[in-house]
């Protein structure tokens, strides 16, 4: 019998954004097929009456869906979608032990499991399901499209390939075989040592306070989760990090093999000016390459925009929620 954790949910309201009054929100939990049972936040427009399109929301990698992911699908669920922001196995309120741990399989399994919630649910129309993954969770979502057949519709927002930034490091700097080894082999010994400790050693969550001479992207990032901007206490970036080898088996384990046989609709969008943005343009161009799919692929470059704009808007409030749901709303007919 499949039986679901029992999950401690906050009931106030505990979100980096304003809550909307052109929804209802309340708290959902969920089970993959690890038996993890995941907490989300879920969004249904005011005086809805038919079956509803309906999107997952999930990201950035090390966020909690009182962030970016919360704010998304609040916003699509005021333009008339049913949604739901999850926090992954491991992290924020969903369960799942040890904490603070990544896997590529099983956070692509936690999309997976919420489809399945969305298609079970009495006010989803199981015909019309999308999914928005931002950051490192836009390559999951991307992975998970070439996966899951029930998903129509597809955005990946200022997405990371994890896999790729585990194995090369950042713009493909460390993309050798000594780098690598040298990197498994601390991995490794790490194990050891937490086992001997009798607990994980966190990786650091992001710098703070922030060097002078932190690069931009650093300097990005602290703007967003160090600051009332987007500060959240469950927050990984926000406090203590991963652990240290939460992310090993990204190592070895290269997600998007598949992408140019997805079917369904990809929207990839990535500003400019984010230090990510070449994990968008290559993802796309893989997506496209000898693919029989390509009519519904698009890639959309918002100038001017940094990585993290994408994540709440930024001062100029760039994230493009008019195209999000003429996207929806085409592909979700």
């Amino acid at each position: 019998m499949i039986k679901k954790e029992e999950l401690k949910l906050t009931q106030e309201w505990d979100k980096t954004f304003p809550k909307s009054d052109k929804v209802v929100h309340s708290k959902v939990t969920f089970i993959n097929r690890y038996g993890i049972t995941l907490a989300g936040d879920m969004y249904v427009p005011k005086n809805a009456e038919d079956k509803l399109p309906a999107i997952a929301v999930c990201g950035p990698f090390g966020a909690v869906k009182e962030q970016c992911s919360g704010l998304y699908a609040q916003t699509m669920a005021e333009r008339g979608f049913l949604t739901i922001a999850f926090d992954p196995s491991f992290t924020g309120e969903s369960g799942g032990t040890p904490r603070y741990m990544a896997s590529p399989d099983i956070n692509t399994e936690d999309f997976m499991a919420a489809v399945d919630f969305l298609s079970l649910n009495d006010k989803v129309d199981p015909e019309r399901i999308g999914i928005i993954g931002i950051c490192g969770w836009g390559g999951m979502a991307v992975n998970t499209a070439a996966l899951d057949t029930r998903i129509k519709a597809t955005v990946a927002s200022t997405m990371y390939d994890m896999t790729r930034v585990n194995a090369k490091g950042y713009f493909d700097s460390e993309d050798s075989e000594e780098a690598r080894f040298e990197k498994k082999k601390s991995m490794c010994a790490q194990r050891l040592e937490d086992l001997k400790n009798g607990e994980y050693k966190l990786g650091g969550g992001v710098i703070d306070p922030l060097p002078d001479d932190a690069p931009y992207f650093v300097k990005d990032y602290h703007d967003y989760y160090k600051t009332d901007r987007g500060f959240h206490s469950r927050s990984l970036n926000s406090n203590g990090g991963w652990n240290v080898i939460g992310c090993q088996s990204f190592i070895n384990q290269p997600i998007l093999k598949y992408s140019n046989e997805i079917r369904s609709a990809v929207m990839i969008m990535h500003g400019d000016k984010a230090h990510s943005c070449y994990f968008g343009k290559d993802a796309y161009a893989d997506m496209i390459k000898d693919s029989k799919y390509t009519d519904n692929k698009e890639l959309l470059i918002i100038e001017g925009a940094s990585h993290t704009d994408l994540y709440d808007g930024g001062k100029d409030k760039v994230i493009p929620f008019d195209k999000l749901e003429s996207f929806f709303t085409k592909y979700l007919k």
